[in-house]
């Protein structure tokens, strides 16, 4: 298995976040975890990344646990998270920001390719490379998160919510280039609040609710089922 989590929970002081959760993520796949406000979504993301730490379970990625490792060292085998709080250096320039998730490579023509590559899914960062993250729009700054994370080459991208605050026009244009991403071989978790987006752009979902998986199963069979278009969907 490419990526697993296996029957992983997670305590903040007295309250179970995440309860006995198991879900895994194959090569080159986008799978998506949607579920409310309090689910645990941002949590599962923080666990993998090693900034919470699981009470039970374990987490393996290509064929390694990695349930107890330190942030820099889940980022060293090859999975980076963009937040959902963006987290743009606002006083440092876009380029300055897009080097800065490159800072454990040591590769410079590679991570010159990758500016390039990075500029080609975002050619609005391009144009705007030498304004101080600040200064950005709130899709601006977004897509400079994101393009952030990729600068790290990463094989497994998280993505915390990154439709959150966004017009619908920048959504439609995030989820497009979620999906060139993806297709260009990098795996990915998506978490959204965003239900209708995160169907239509992975081929498989879980729902949490409160901590648990309750669904799991292909996107689009997710998106027929009542319980999901109901709570989700905005149909009765």
């Amino acid at each position: 298995m490419y990526f697993s989590l296996k029957k992983v929970s997670v305590n903040r002081g007295p309250i179970h976040v995440l309860k006995n959760l198991s879900m895994e993520v194959h090569e080159k796949e986008m799978v998506s975890a949607i579920g409310a406000n309090g689910a645990g979504k941002t949590t599962l993301l923080w666990t993998i990344v090693g900034l919470l730490k699981a009470n039970a379970g374990t987490i393996e990625f290509q064929g390694g646990e990695m349930t107890h490792l330190r942030p820099d060292e889940v980022l060293r085998r090859g999975i980076a998270l963009c937040p959902a709080e963006r987290h743009v250096f606002p006083r440092m320039t876009v380029l300055e920001n897009l080097k800065l998730g490159a800072f454990l490579r040591k590769e410079s023509r590679e991570i010159m390719d990758d500016l390039e590559r990075v500029f080609r899914y975002f050619p609005r960062l391009e144009e705007r490379k030498h304004q101080r993250g600040a200064t950005l729009s709130g899709g601006e700054q977004q897509m400079l998160a994101m393009a952030r994370s990729v600068m790290s080459r990463p094989k497994l991208l998280l993505l915390d919510e990154p439709s959150l605050g966004l017009a619908p026009i920048l959504v439609k244009e995030l989820g497009k280039l979620m999906k060139e991403i993806n297709e260009d071989g990098t795996t990915l978790l998506l978490v959204e609040q965003n239900a209708m987006l995160a169907l239509e752009l992975s081929q498989r979902t879980y729902v949490i609710e409160l901590g648990e998986i309750v669904l799991e199963g292909r996107s689009a069979d997710i998106a027929k089922h009542e319980r999901v278009k109901t709570a989700f969907l905005g149909e009765a």
